[in-house]
């Protein structure tokens, strides 16, 4: 009997010892899952080594907990968040020196290779010839130590990236021309990260998009159709299926034949408004600014009294497509205080008042038109009139380095086109608030600035960054691209036809 009592003793020992190292292994197993969520999905984990200047890191959130954790953010009005500390206090400003020497003078330390880059030898016809520039000598290039050909002003300039990224790589090989160095030509496509595609499709469209009375295609038609057939033929586009080319398409309507049969290449676009995910998306392509159009604001000493009006849009009210919420915000805005909403365009001087006008405004709205995005954006940023952002499907140019919360406003469209809701919202802003704003807008304006000759950390730098950050991805689709090479079965790198979405146009 004793016995038998003692053996259910341990039987009821064992049970419990059983029970609980099966509770100690399951909460180490859920342990472990929070700590390897927490490391994989975290936003706040970054890799600061993608900054273009280690001194920006104040710009991106590093995902320390004392920084950032889920209840650091108060319920937001609109989907404008307010960070605060961990006693439930709004965020200090950070002092001006604490974000250091944005004008990137360390930019290269962060990038210990430059990106090389393979430019094919296109004849002038698919670049500055489209400038009406003669070739001379032999050289399908202009010699740059003589004249570097001019590129058309007015809203032709808003695209004109395919000009200065250009530009930049024929500068790359002129020993003299004082320029940032991130990336540079060279003439071994075998020794290239990327192959560079020197067609100016946006010009293109924009001055040959339209078929004359004698002509059964448009000249933009039929550079495409050369572009598409010469590429497919080299021996670079069949190395790779053409996943390591970069095409330039940053108007919306460029290249609009020759996308669905270039598809596995690099796109640098203005958004993705007009791509199917299959043919465009952020993942596999670039997203590059628009060139701003009013000048920027030199020596901007203004402050938030000195600016008179509080919200500014100047520019074409009534668009298709997703822009409807202009025409919305017409009617709420038009009679508001301090609020100037009307038509406008590049005629009778538009360029200039609205230069004025952004410069003399707090807040600047940059409203979805017929595609996500506009160069709006990007002349707020030159004017130091902090952007608000009312583009629910915009994407932004560097946003994996750059927050672009520190300096701009983001609203929903759902939220904006509610009566008194965006006023309401752009009141709110006290003066501490919209000075810390405009004082980021004057640290990264560079940053969306083209020029010639390209400087550390401007625009064209930027670009050629965000290319170099692609570049890992590009070699992994290409190795796994060659694995049954040898046999001549390999069916993922080969074109496929892709139907055009119904939105182009």
């Amino acid at each position: 009997m004793a016995e038998k009592h003692s053996s259910s003793s341990l039987g009821i020992i064992s049970r419990k010892s059983m029970l609980f190292l099966f509770l100690f292994a399951s909460a180490l197993f859920m342990l472990s899952w929070f700590f390897l969520l927490r490391s994989t999905s975290s936003a706040g984990f970054i890799g600061l080594s993608l900054l273009p200047h280690p001194k920006l890191n104040p710009l991106i959130d590093n995902g320390n907990s004392a920084s950032w954790n889920g209840k650091d953010v108060e319920p937001s009005i609109g989907n404008r968040a307010i960070l605060v500390d961990n006693e439930g206090e709004e965020e200090k400003p950070q002092k001006k020196d604490d974000l250091g020497d944005v004008k990137c003078s360390g930019f290269d330390n962060n990038y210990k290779q430059v990106l090389k880059i393979f430019m094919y030898d296109l004849p002038s016809e698919f670049h500055f010839g489209l400038l009406d520039w003669k070739p001379q000598g032999g050289s399908v290039w202009p010699d740059l130590r003589a004249k570097v050909p001019e590129y058309p002003g007015g809203l032709n300039l808003q695209h004109s990236i395919e000009y200065w990224l250009t530009l930049d790589l024929l500068a790359s090989e002129v020993p003299g021309i004082p320029r940032a160095g991130s990336a540079v030509r060279v003439r071994n496509s075998s020794e290239a990260d990327v192959i560079f595609v020197p067609f100016f499709s946006s010009l293109c469209y924009n001055r040959y998009s339209k078929v004359n009375p004698h002509q059964k295609k448009s000249k933009d038609k039929l550079l495409q159709e050369k572009l598409v057939k010469f590429l497919t033929s080299q021996k670079e586009w069949k190395r790779s299926g053409g996943r390591d080319h970069v095409l330039l398409a940053h108007h919306p309507n460029s290249m609009l034949d020759a996308r669905v049969k270039l598809w596995p290449a690099i796109f640098i676009l203005a958004d993705f408004g007009r791509y199917p995910p299959n043919i465009a998306n952020v993942g596999k392509d670039v997203i590059a600014p628009y060139k701003h159009v009013i000048r920027s604001y030199v020596n901007d000493s203004s402050n938030f009294d000195s600016r008179p009006t509080l919200l500014y849009f100047q520019g074409a009210i009534y668009r298709k497509d997703g822009g409807f919420a202009r025409q919305e915000l017409f009617y709420l805005l038009k009679d508001e205080k301090e609020v100037h909403f009307q038509f406008g365009s590049v005629q009778k001087d538009g360029v200039g008042k609205a230069s004025q006008g952004m410069h003399s405004s707090k807040f600047c709205l940059n409203i979805a038109g017929d595609t996500p995005s506009s160069n709006r954006l990007f002349d707020a940023i030159a004017s130091h009139c902090v952007p608000v952002i009312i583009s629910d499907d915009i994407e932004l140019p560097y946003e994996n380095v750059l927050d672009y919360s520190q300096f701009c406003i983001f609203v929903r469209t759902s939220d904006a086109v509610r009566e008194k809701f965006l006023v309401n919202l752009i009141r709110s802003i006290k003066k501490d608030e919209w000075t810390r704003m405009w004082k980021r807008l004057k640290e990264v304006e560079n940053f969306f600035e083209f020029q010639y000759p390209s400087r550390e950390g401007d625009a064209v730098q930027m670009i050629w960054q965000a290319v170099a950050r692609k570049v890992p991805a590009i070699r992994l689709k290409v190795n796994k691209l060659r694995r049954f090479s040898r046999f001549g079965t390999q069916k993922d790198g080969e074109l496929r036809k892709i139907p055009s979405p119904s939105n182009f146009s």
